[in-house]
């Protein structure tokens, strides 16, 4: 029981950091909770039929399609990330102002939920085929019965659930002129983390060169496989033994969001004042 309740706790804690930070993230935008609803739902049954077909990707690709798969999935994510931090830099300040209307509606929000609810898919979908499969080995190695598993299971859901509601609700407390601020140096770090995640892991089957396989180990500190660890593996990429490709491509994504942003900014603020010159 102990065993299944810290696996499921653990995966649920990873993407639900996710979905806590993309339900910040979308505040005020009309249907949101339909979308990540939707995602969320889709993300577990992509884990469900993921589970089903798990010898077969592993075995894909000279034994290397698990690895890639998960590559993918990540780049997947970085890319709907970057749609959503475009959309935001574009129309962040006009949502913020309209926040304080009740009833408000962005059609174009549309677009950007879209991408977060990819996101939160994706999430939902990596942690919850590693925990069909951390059970799986749980049934093998063990003697537990189906009823201390299932109570395991569910005691880790709720927990990991409560974890990520608390980071929800403290992210909604922020101010709303601040609250998009936050949130999207959330998502722009998780990006980058993510973004490197998957270059470390195509650098580990030789898709890619490492640059170093190893290029400090803080693991005498934090390991990233402790519940901290992984916390923070999952909201900004920490990794206690980072290959070289993998810092590269993490600071290469945080610098291209970044500039990304400010170039939105700077088309934005333009456009705003070439519509006050003409009035």
């Amino acid at each position: 029981m102990l065993a299944s309740l810290l696996i499921v706790f653990r995966e649920v804690l990873e993407a639900g950091l996710v979905v806590g930070i993309v339900l910040a993230a979308t505040q005020g935008i009309s249907g949101r909770m339909r979308w990540i609803g939707g995602a969320i739902a889709a993300g577990v049954a992509g884990a469900a039929l993921l589970a089903v077909f798990a010898g077969e990707l592993s075995s894909a690709l000279s034994g290397q399609g698990q690895e890639y798969f998960n590559a993918v999935v990540l780049l997947i994510a970085v890319l709907m990330l970057a749609w959503h931090h475009l959309w935001m830099a574009d129309h962040g300040r006009e949502l913020a102002a309209q926040l304080k209307q009740l009833g408000s509606d962005i059609n174009a929000g549309r677009a950007s939920l879209l991408a977060m609810a990819v996101v939160v898919a994706v999430a939902i979908l990596r942690e919850g085929a590693e925990v069909v499969l951390f059970l799986y080995g749980v049934v093998v190695s063990s003697r537990e019965g189906p009823l201390a598993l299932l109570g395991g299971g569910v005691g880790g859901l709720l927990l990991g659930a409560a974890v990520a509601l608390v980071l929800y609700r403290g992210l909604v407390a922020i101010p709303t002129k601040r609250l998009f601020q936050v949130t999207e140096a959330l998502l722009t770090v998780l990006a980058a983390g993510l973004a490197g995640q998957a270059l470390a892991i195509l650098a580990s089957v030789g898709a890619v060169p490492t640059l170093g396989d190893q290029v400090w180990d803080s693991s005498w500190l934090l390991r990233d496989d402790s519940l901290l660890g992984r916390a923070l593996h999952a909201l900004v990429g920490y990794s206690d033994r980072p290959p070289g490709i993998q810092i590269i491509a993490y600071a290469l994504t945080l610098a291209s969001f970044v500039l990304a942003g400010r170039l939105a900014h700077r088309a934005q603020a333009r456009r705003r004042a070439n519509a006050v010159s003409r009035t």
